[in-house]
Order: structure tokens, then sequence, then C-alpha cells
């Protein structure tokens, strides 16, 4: 499938996935410290940012978007890359080591390992967050919120843990991005039954930001338990973490990534 994208740098190459309702552009904090050893590929989803919608009849499931990551990675013909992912995108790449497609996988505070209560918690979030950025899409609204400390700081709080870290034009930017996704009620709604994926066929890394508010941290317990391996902390680190800490993220990447023998 075709899908907008970024491509940077050289060496072994490793997709960037974002999470629901992002954009590529969620990860220009540590692309260019990636680019510097590989060749980075930040895709925009199918229907997010400015990619296409899936097509006509096609579900938005996880197992459909991971399906359009995979059939990307053959039109370009990436075969075997590396793979990283954030919350949704986490997921995607955990189903992608899965299914034995990629080199290795690096999920940051990937979906799927919640209760019950605390998926009510994150869509409950993801919906307001959705309102909230749909009514900013009027002319001139997003622009102030953005520009506003006390709103920026409120607004994306939930997601990172350092708001003043993430600039006024990566906050309209991302504001934007969330209002025009296409696929992001279906998607939302076909999480409900998300369960963790199948045992991955190749070499994954778990990492969590310490103040994750939206899947919060406690749910790194249930992901070490179902990947047999210590997830990793991002101390100072929320749920997107890579304006938090675009070092600490690109070093983790990097060392997730290294070349398979």
């Amino acid at each position: 499938m075709e899908l907008a994208f970024e491509r940077r740098g050289s060496g072994e190459p490793l997709i960037l996935i974002h999470g629901i309702g992002h954009h590529w552009q969620g990860w220009l904090p540590v692309l260019d410290r990636l680019a510097a050893e590989r060749t980075v590929i930040a895709l925009d989803l199918p229907g997010c940012g400015v990619s296409p919608a899936l097509p006509p009849g096609t579900p938005y499931t996880a197992e459909s978007l991971a399906d359009a990551v995979e059939s990307f990675c053959a039109l370009l013909s990436v075969k075997d890359p590396h793979v990283a992912g954030n919350s949704l995108g986490g997921y995607l790449a955990l189903e992608l080591a899965a299914r034995g497609v990629v080199r290795s996988a690096t999920a940051l505070s990937p979906a799927g390992f919640w209760s019950r209560a605390e998926l009510l918690y994150a869509r409950t979030v993801l919906r307001a967050m959705r309102a909230s950025a749909r009514s900013a899409a009027e002319p001139g609204r997003a622009a102030v919120m953005a520009g506003n400390p006390l709103l920026h700081a409120v607004s994306a709080g939930l997601l990172v843990a350092h708001p003043s870290r993430l600039s006024p034009a990566a906050m309209l930017a991302a504001s934007q991005a969330l209002a025009g996704s296409q696929g992001f009620d279906e998607t939302l709604e076909s999480i409900s039954g998300l369960m963790p994926p199948a045992p991955p066929k190749s070499p994954i890394t778990i990492a969590w930001g310490e103040h994750d508010r939206l899947l919060p941290r406690r749910q790194a317990l249930r992901a070490a338990r179902w990947s047999g391996q210590r997830v990793k902390l991002l101390k100072g680190c929320g749920h997107v973490p890579m304006s938090d800490d675009p070092e600490l993220v690109a070093r983790l990447l990097l060392q997730g990534s290294r070349p398979q023998a």
C-alpha cells in the first residue's frame, strides 16, 4: 500500500510507526539522530497524516494496519527491516515481529497490555482529545491553544512529561493530524478487543515512559510477563517520549535495531 513517509540516512532500514491519530512528524525529535546510523523511514499510517485511507470495505484493525505496513515495505522493496513503534504503533511493531517479517522490533508503551478499566480510561481520554482537536480545528482556535502556555501544558500533558519541550508548531500540527484522522473512530472501536500478539519470532525491545499518563507504566509488568523479559523504563518520559528525551529514545531505538548476525 502507498503511504506518505519521510526517509533519511543510510544503513540498515528502520521503519517508525506512530500511534493512533498521530503522524510521522511525531518522530522528528529523534529522526536525525537515528539517520546517522540507519536508513530511517517514518510513515503515516493509513488515514493518518497525509496517507490515503484504507481501501473501501477494509476495516481499521490492528491486523489490517499491520498488513498495510507490511505491504508498504514490499512496495519500497524494503525486506526484513527493523521496526519501532509508539502506542498503537508499538503494538503493530510487536505484531510484525510475531509474523517474523522484521529483523527486530522496539515498542514504546505499546497498546494491548491494559486491564478492562485501563482500556476504558484510555478510550475515554482519546475520545476527549479527538473532540478537542476537532473543535480546535475551527479557524484560529488551534493556533490560540498551542500558543497559550497553560492550554499547551494541559492539552499536551496527557501525552508528554515535559510539554514545554514540545513546540507550539508541533502541538498545532499534532492537533490537526488528530482532528483529520480518517480511521480514528473505527480504529479506537476495534482495539476494544485487542490482546497481546502472538509470541515474537524476531528480537524485541519494550520500553515504557516513567510518567505515562495514558497507558500507566503498571502495564509494563504485563508486557514483561508476556515477553519473558524485563521492560526498560524511560525515566522522565511520558506516553509519547520522543520530545521528552530525544537522546534517550534514539539510543534505545539504535540499540534495539543493532544489525543481526
